[in-house]
């Protein structure tokens, strides 16, 4: 065996998982607290229709598409000057590939339909800090 030409793949593939697992970006917060359905976040608040499309800036939000069905499970809880974002999942036969993504979207592009929770019987839950990362390369 030669144990050099192991050793130096061995300190590549090192080389490589450093280099893609310490490209994380620190991406600002869109609130401090969210309200919730449950403590987790995993059942839905409410169904909601899109208003008009929108196209999704990061890996933090999602697409979606005019008359598109979304299940709401989470509303960041608004600071002064900025947005306001809902948090959810797309739903539609025509959109198949988009079901079961979550991500955020803004609330003024859509319209609550239906309420699976009341107001009053919502939970406030503090977020978290949202890191990702910028790496392109898979690590294996």
């Amino acid at each position: 065996m030669n144990h050099p030409l192991h050793f130096a793949l061995l300190l590549l593939s090192l080389g490589f998982l450093y280099q893609t697992t310490t490209n994380a970006v620190l991406m600002d917060k869109l609130a401090n607290s969210k309200i919730c359905a449950d403590e987790e976040c995993s059942y839905a608040i409410s169904m909601a229709v899109a208003l008009d499309d929108f196209t999704a800036p990061d890996c933090r939000f999602i697409n979606i598409r005019k008359d598109q069905m979304i299940y709401v499970y989470s509303k960041l809880t608004p600071e002064e000057g900025t947005g306001v974002f809902w948090s959810g999942s797309v739903y539609s036969e025509r959109y198949v590939d988009q079901m079961g993504i979550l991500g955020y979207f803004p609330s003024n592009l859509v319209k609550e339909t239906t309420k699976f929770k009341k107001d009053a019987d919502t939970v406030a839950i503090p977020t978290a800090v949202s890191i990702t990362s910028t790496s392109t390369h898979s690590t294996l």
